[in-house]
C-alpha cells in the first residue's frame, strides 16, 4: 500500500539527494544502525524515543534508494544490501521490544491472556514470511510482488503508532494479524500467477 507512496516521494526528492556524499550502501548501512539504537530504546522501555528512532531509520531506508537512483549507482547488490538490513532491522527492534517485555520496562497487558513477547515472536514470524514469499515467488518467475496490505513500510508505520499512542501490544497484535493475511494474499497470487 505505501510502497506506492515511498515510490513517488523517492522521485520526488531525486534532485535534492545528489549533494548527498554518501554512498547509497552506506545509507542503508545508518539506517540499520539506527534500528539497532531503537531497539535499546525500546528495551529500556522508552517506547515514544523508540518510535522516533524507527522513524529516522525509515529516513534513511528511503532516501538510500534516492541517492543511488540520483547518482546511478544502482546495483544488485545494493538491493541485497537493502533487504538483508531491512530484516534485521525489523527483528532487532521486535527484540528490543521483547527484552524489555521480559524485563518489565515495558508493561503491557496481556491479550487473551498471552504475553506481549509471544505476539511478538508472531509479529517477527509474519514479517519475514511476508518477505520469503516474495522472494521465493519472484526467484520463480512471478513478476513484483508488491502485493498485500502490510509490506514493511506500513507494518513499521503501526509500530510507531502503537508506541506513541500507547497501545503496543494492541499494534503488534494487528502486525500478526495483517503480516499473515499478506502472507496468503501473496502466495494466492504466486498460484494464480505459476499456475
Amino acid at each position: 500500500m505505501f510502497s506506492e507512496l515511498k515510490d513517488k516521494i523517492r522521485s520526488s526528492i531525486l534532485p535534492f539527494v545528489k549533494w548527498i556524499p554518501l554512498s547509497p550502501n552506506l545509507l542503508t548501512i545508518i539506517g540499520l544502525l539506527i534500528s539497532f539504537w531503537a531497539a535499546v530504546v525500546f528495551a529500556t522501555g522508552d517506547l515514544m524515543a523508540g518510535a522516533l528512532l524507527i522513524l529516522f531509520s525509515g529516513f534513511f531506508d528511503m532516501i538510500d534508494g534516492a541517492v543511488a537512483r540520483a547518482k546511478g549507482r544502482m546495483t544488485v547488490f545494493g538491493a541485497v544490501l537493502d533487504s538483508v538490513c531491512d530484516r534485521y532491522a525489523d527483528a532487532i527492534v521486535f527484540a528490543g521490544i521483547i527484552y524489555g517485555s521480559f524485563t518489565g520496562t515495558i508493561v503491557q497487558n496481556s491479550l487473551f491472556s498471552v504475553p506481549i513477547w509471544f505476539w511478538v515472536v508472531f509479529a517477527i514470524m509474519g514479517s519475514y514470511m511476508v518477505s520469503y514469499v516474495r522472494s521465493r515467488a519472484e526467484s520463480a518467475g512471478v513478476g513484483s510482488m508488491n502485493i498485500g496490505i502490510a509490506e514493511r513500510p506500513e507494518r513499521m508505520i503501526i509500530l510507531v503508532a502503537g508506541s506513541l499512542s500507547g497501545y503496543l501490544l494492541e499494534s503488534i497484535v494487528l502486525i500478526v494479524i495483517l503480516t499473515h493475511i499478506t502472507m496468503i494474499q501473496r502466495l494466492l497470487y504466486a498460484k494464480k500467477e505459476l499456475s
